[in-house]
């Protein structure tokens, strides 16, 4: 995308980073509602209405200073309120929910690559451009959900991650490990500044990236 204009790479990127932060945040309330916490379906927060979920931070100005800058495009939404003790298996449960987020990450990678491959098939066997379109869009699509997916899985407090290792731990070592909690965002930024996030979560990206191209795109 190298060749692409600064407008034309947030109009083929806002789209792909819409969806992916908002059906994130969703997923997290849908599995919650269906396993006895209504918290998020009360207030509003099990929809697709992106509006429900745009964080101006996270949602606009972090991934436009991605692109802006380079290096890995990522954002976030406002996170989707859960009552943990409302479900029917605190513990269990607990992983189960915040795992949906990233899952729901992957799930539409692999859809924005069947995009790109709509697209890639357009322009390569019926010589329509409109493909051009469709075909960065779905690369986008695949880079941003891959990298929500990896980079929420690590386990430090705010990040799911770290909801499904307290879920799998004992609940002695669970406490311990959730006494970092208060902590976690400035270990979070001070990873990100140094790179050392970057370094961690590059190899598992590339390779996810790579498969889900090699696999269904091409």
């Amino acid at each position: 995308m190298g060749n692409l204009t600064l407008v034309q790479t947030i109009c083929i990127w806002a789209l792909p980073i819409l969806f992916a932060v908002t059906i994130h945040e969703a997923a997290h309330g849908w599995v919650a509602n269906k396993l006895g916490d209504r918290t998020a379906w009360l207030l509003g927060r099990v929809t697709m209405n992106p509006i429900k979920h745009i964080d101006r931070v996270g949602t606009i100005l972090v991934p436009l200073l991605c692109l802006l800058f380079g290096g890995f495009v990522f954002g976030w939404a406002k996170p989707v309120p859960v009552n943990w003790y409302n479900l029917r298996h605190p513990r269990r449960d607990g992983a189960l929910v915040a795992a949906a987020g990233p899952i729901s990450n992957l799930i539409m990678a692999l859809l924005w690559a069947i995009v790109a491959k709509i697209g890639t098939f357009l322009v390569y066997k019926q010589g329509l451009q409109a493909g051009v379109l469709l075909t960065y869009m779905g690369f986008a699509g695949i880079s941003i959900n891959v990298m929500l997916m990896v980079l929420n899985f690590v386990p430090i407090p705010p990040l799911d991650g770290s909801r499904v290792v307290a879920s799998l731990l004992p609940p002695r070592l669970a406490l311990i490990y959730e006494s970092i909690t208060p902590y976690g965002l400035m270990i979070l930024l001070l990873l990100i500044f140094t790179k050392v996030l970057i370094v961690v979560i590059a190899p598992p990206y590339e390779f996810l990236l790579n498969f889900i191209i090699n696999v269904i795109v091409r």
